[in-house]
């Protein structure tokens, strides 16, 4: 369904669009680099069914599989690199820094509108830390990194195309899922979202995936790579499409106990037996942060786009082709 967009106004050419695409994902992995000390790896598309590596989102996403010649295994289409990074940093035996790469996905069960594709491109990133730094203000400080990296690219793009209308604000609101339903008890998880980053611009939700007093999560989050008391998602207004845009889904990582926790809520135990899960119970992997940074979404926000099919090329339903054509958006 197509978000009611009104007055839209394209403000770049195609060749304008391609353009300001690549400079807008050039010069924030640069900074994002920089800002968190990090370097690229490559990353894979697929992996094996049956190693607990594939990111099962929300739980009831299918990913796409498929067999292959002389693979015994039936292998799987990522749908994120959240456990796939923390296995890598081992692999590398990287301690003081962290790595960063691209990540493309297929999430066939997306429901598609202005910010949701089936195609799914992401920087994911992960980096090593202390045990002692297991905490909500170390979680806090890497938020505030990452939108500060953004904010520098906003300002570079601006002097680069001055017609581009800059609104990131640099300061972030932390707000945990749990304090949001207080303040917004009648409302449901995604109207809080929007009334609360409308008000402040940039948000950071934080503790999402537990039970709160309502008796639902503020959001369903995978139990075994993220610890639910020590992550969160970044928010930002967009004012062209008057909507809250999350941009990052972030987190420090389950250590034992946490997932063992976790596991039992979602009543997920079954994984214990798989190749991740048990590197986690034995202690093999080491604590780390990480999270994905939504590509395409930076890009819409930045480029003061309405569809984040403007900036990346992806299939969409028939009826979204006429309705973006009739609103003036033009899909890649």
């Amino acid at each position: 369904m197509l978000w009611n967009i009104k007055n839209y106004e394209d403000k770049l050419t195609y060749l304008e669009t391609e353009h300001y695409i690549k400079f807008v994902k050039d010069h924030f992995e640069d900074s994002l680099a920089q800002e968190l000390d990090l370097i690229r790896v490559s990353a894979p598309l697929f992996v094996r069914r049956n190693s607990g590596l594939n990111d099962d989102l929300n739980g009831i996403e299918r990913p796409v599989s498929f067999d292959a010649k002389n693979i015994e295994d039936e292998l799987e289409v990522v749908h994120s690199l959240a456990k796939w990074k923390r296995s890598a940093l081992k692999k590398y035996d990287f301690r003081n820094m962290g790595i960063y790469t691209d990540m493309n996905a297929i999430r066939r069960d997306e429901i598609v509108d202005n910010i949701h594709s089936f195609y799914v491109d992401q920087w994911d990133w992960e980096k090593v830390i202390n045990k002692k730094d297991r905490n909500i203000e170390t979680f806090k400080d890497y938020v505030v990194r990452i939108v500060k990296a953004l904010k520098r690219t906003e300002q570079a793009l601006h002097v680069a195309c001055p017609i581009l209308e800059c609104f990131i604000e640099e300061k972030v609101t932390f707000i945990s899922s749990q304090e949001l339903e207080d303040l917004y008890p009648d409302l449901d998880p995604k109207k809080r979202e929007e009334v609360f980053t409308k008000e402040h611009k940039t948000v950071c939700i934080t503790e999402i995936g537990d039970t709160l007093k309502s008796g639902k999560p503020h959001d369903l989050r995978a139990p075994d790579y993220d610890d639910w008391h020590l992550n969160g998602d970044i928010l930002i207004y967009d004012p062209i499409v008057d909507k809250a845009i999350e941009i990052s889904s972030m987190g420090i990582r389950v250590d034992k106990d946490a997932m063992m926790s976790q596991l039992k809520k979602a009543r997920a135990t079954d994984r214990i037996s798989l190749p991740y899960h048990q590197d986690i119970l034995n202690n093999r992997l080491p604590q780390t942060i990480g999270g994905g940074i939504g590509q395409s979404r930076i890009c819409l926000i930045l480029l003061n786009k309405a569809h984040i099919g403007e900036v990346q090329a992806s299939i969409w339903p028939k009826g979204m082709y006429d309705e973006c054509k009739e609103a003036g958006i033009h899909l890649l």
